[in-house]
């Protein structure tokens, strides 16, 4: 495994299409522990695979509460629901923080490493996660849906309340 480089904004390759994955094989599997390491490693909670220039529609996502890593390989949004506006960021915006409007909810057909079809529904942080890199795979990037930038001062703050109650 190795830890990848990854790209940053204004960076052409974020904002093409990805293309289909075809071939499931020792390639794809080293593809996607190789993003599990660079994100772990930079600290993030998700990664698309243009993120580190591969044009293919590889993300991952990963809480880090104790569920196995989300692989989601040609993932399709088949349902959404209900909205909420929450703080987003993006490891190819370092220091970039805004709201951002998303779904809920989001239902999601994907394949596995091996090519076996699962479907994947999730709420609230998960789907907001799910979502933002799957809009990575069609080349539309969270700067776009900014409706407020956010300081980072502001988190200071808020952890700064939370410790105080």
């Amino acid at each position: 495994m190795a830890i990848l480089e990854i790209v940053k904004s204004p960076s052409p390759l974020l904002t093409q299409r990805c293309k289909e994955v075809e071939k499931f094989d020792e390639k794809l599997a080293k593809l996607l522990d190789d993003m599990y390491e660079t994100m772990v490693a930079a600290d993030g909670v998700g990664l698309a695979a243009p993120q580190i220039g591969e044009l293919v529609r590889v993300a991952i996502v990963d809480l880090g509460e104790g569920d196995d890593v989300i692989e989601m390989i040609n993932p399709v949004v088949t349902a959404i629901g209900g909205s909420e506006v929450d703080v987003e960021g993006c490891l190819s915006f370092p220091g970039l923080y805004g709201e951002v409007e998303r779904p809920f909810f989001v239902r999601v057909e994907a394949q596995e490493r091996d090519g076996s079809l699962y479907e994947l529904e999730a709420e609230d942080y998960e789907a907001r996660a799910i979502l933002h890199e799957i809009d990575h795979l069609d080349g539309i990037l969270f700067d776009s849906k900014i409706k407020r930038i956010v300081d980072p001062e502001e988190f200071n703050e808020v952890d700064e309340e939370e410790k105080a109650e």
